[in-house]
């Protein structure tokens, strides 16, 4: 019998009985009563699946060989041409390591030394670069500013820097200099900002170095999680969906290596796992996996990014009224549920599943069958380790950065699911004067639908399973809580995006004058052209908006100090007559094109002029976004 979709190469146990509550065993120690939920969740997922017919096999997640892992990370890195054939031309790769932070390089480093030892004692019969070769190249360059014109946060390689414990700050250093990036000191009045200008990782380094005090968790539902934030940037925040599609893949390159830092400079095993591939439904609802269901989906619904089924069952719980009492946490009856799933399997699609027959109850718990049913979890089978393993990070903060890294690392299809998932669960936890479901209420119930090999395939006392318990239900509470704050990309992560396209620019040019100046051009004539493309007619301090799809298609706006993204869409928006009021819905935004990045959608509170004097090549374009 399986209870849940996935193990860890180990056996699959029973769910144990409740453990004792003992206030002791957790430093989030959490109460009895929340604990209750989580408990009674878990014996009606067993119920439930007693009474479900085992129709899949399971997905065993394999233990990666010796070097294998590494070799893996290196290649979703975005460093796999450090070896194998494309060894020999590392060029876009050293551009990609001279914009990395000194813990961001010495976390690529430690991986590199192990996959050429690996190769090495496989024999295997291309040249296995040294690493120190890998990282000499970029000794000797001169240290460039980054985008935003503050001092660049990337060093030197000389190997003396990451020999040893990479993690430990006495061993960052060249000469008995520390090159550590100087982190500002918070006000008292912002001390639950989250910084998003510096490198997590770094920021980890300078706390174990500046500060011996014993850290203090925040304890109980009414301290935890009140006041974090996003500090505002002058120049915008960057929500997952800003980006176009080449500088996103460079930011999750960039936050798998930065999450790897933190969680080594913090001391914490980070091991992705790989799920072995087997035969999985090609079709229906249940047990499927999430991408087969989207293509499905799509051929109704063009462009859909959550499982048509997933949003119907959130939209009968909602027509139910969320103010019910016990929300989420009254199971449905389990024959009934059983049947209810056999039913929407054949009728769905046909459109002729009588949802009127549906109670609340028993769409909530398809819900959460859902979910735990996918063939792979909605985690990930290579990242739901890293999402537990958030439980044992020193602080509140760290534990925000890394799951804001591993949400930027998710699929497109898991991560979007999740986010319509959480977004429903806050809104349940809006009405909990109602309803009795607050956050840590709902976070114990939904925690084990997300996290439920490791709730069911422990082999460790008692003890421990309540401390997994707190901590994965406080994961959850996160997830929760702060849903915007982890969609947000970290401005660190943005600016190395600028600096990679900024030096990748310069490398293609200056292929291309070379190329001119064989073909016999005027270069000159080129070098003036190219200079003045995007300059053309416009005034110092002005800069041209273009507005294809709207009917003042272009205009020249002067730069202000108190300009921003909003007051330039509102001019456009002014000069519209009849669908302004349709446009100002948010159908419409404005755009920053070119330059040192692909393309990035404005959020409202950006200030042109800070945002202009970054990224002074930019064009400027007033667009829909795409679906």
């Amino acid at each position: 019998r399986r209870y849940g979709q996935y193990t860890m190469n180990q056996e699959v146990t029973k769910v144990t009985e409740r453990p004792p509550f003992d206030r002791s065993g957790s430093q989030d120690s959490l109460d009895e009563l929340c604990m209750e939920a989580y408990w009674t969740e878990l014996e009606n997922i067993k119920k439930s699946h007693e009474n479900r017919q085992d129709d899949q096999e399971v997905v065993v997640v394999k233990e990666p060989d010796e070097g294998e892992l590494e070799e893996e990370w290196l290649k979703e890195a975005g460093l796999s041409n450090l070896f194998g054939e494309a060894a020999g031309d590392p060029q876009e790769s050293m551009v990609f390591l001279s914009t990395l932070t000194r813990t961001q390089a010495a976390a690529v480093q430690k991986r590199v030394e192990t996959v050429s030892q690996t190769l090495r004692k496989k024999n295997k019969q291309y040249q296995v670069p040294d690493v120190r070769d890998i990282f000499a190249q970029q000794t000797g360059s001169k240290e460039k500013e980054a985008p935003d014109g503050t001092e660049s946060q990337s060093v030197g390689t000389d190997e003396n820097k990451y020999r040893g414990k990479d993690d430990q700050a006495s061993h960052l250093g060249v000469g008995g200099k520390d090159l550590t990036p100087l982190v500002p000191k918070e006000a008292p009045a912002s001390e639950t900002d989250i910084n998003l200008e510096v490198s997590f990782a770094e920021q980890a380094v300078s706390q174990k170095e500046s500060s011996r005090e014993k850290i203090q968790r925040s304890k109980g539902d009414d301290a935890m999680l009140l006041t974090y934030r996003v500090p505002k940037d002058k120049t915008g925040t960057t929500r997952i969906g800003d980006l176009a599609p080449q500088d996103m893949k460079k930011v999750c390159h960039l936050a798998l290596i930065e999450l790897t830092a933190l969680y080594d400079v913090l001391g914490i095993e980070l091991k992705q796992q790989k799920a072995v591939k087997i035969k999985t439904k090609d079709s229906g609802l249940f047990c499927v996996p999430l991408t087969v269901l989207l293509e499905q989906d799509q051929k109704k619904v063009p462009g859909t990014r959550i499982p048509l089924i997933f949003q119907k069952l959130i939209s009968r719980i909602e027509e139910g009224g969320l103010e019910t009492e016990g929300l989420l946490r009254i199971p449905g009856a389990a024959i009934r549920i059983k049947n209810l799933c056999q039913e929407l399997e054949a009728k769905f699609y046909e459109g002729t599943f009588n949802w009127e027959s549906v109670k609340q109850h028993d769409a909530a718990s398809l819900l959460k069958l859902f979910i735990r049913e996918l063939p792979q979890p909605l985690l990930s089978v290579e990242y739901l380790k890293a999402f537990q393993a958030v439980q044992n990070l020193p602080t509140r903060k760290q534990q925000l950065q890394a799951l804001n890294l591993l949400v930027i690392l998710l699929p497109d299809a898991n991560r979007d699911t999740l986010k319509a998932l959480l977004e429903f669960l806050q809104r349940v936890v809006d009405n909990k004067e109602k309803n009795k479901m607050t956050v840590m209420n709902v976070a114990m119930v939904m925690a084990p639908n997300l996290f439920m090999y490791h709730t069911l395939g422990l082999k460790s006392g008692e003890q421990r399973e309540f401390v997994m318990a707190a901590g994965i239900a406080n994961i959850m509470h996160l997830l929760i809580k702060y849903q915007k704050l982890l969609w947000t990309i970290p401005k660190f992560i943005v600016n190395q995006v600028r600096k990679q396209n900024t030096e990748n620019h310069r490398k293609d040019k200056k292929a291309m004058k070379k190329l001119l100046k064989k073909m016999a051009y005027d270069r000159e004539k080129y070098e003036k052209q190219d200079k003045n493309a995007n300059d053309a007619d416009v005034p110092q301090g002005v800069i041209r908006v273009q507005a294809p799809h709207l009917s003042k298609v272009s205009m020249a706006i002067q730069l202000t100090e108190e300009l921003k993204a909003s007051d330039v869409l509102a001019r456009f928006l002014s000069q519209e007559s009849g669908v302004a009021q349709t446009l100002k819905n948010g159908e419409v935004f404005l755009y920053e094109i070119g330059g040192n990045i692909g393309e990035r959608c404005l959020d409202d509170d950006t200030y042109m002029k800070d945002l202009y004097q970054l990224n002074p090549s930019a064009e400027w374009v007033i667009k829909s976004k795409p679906s």
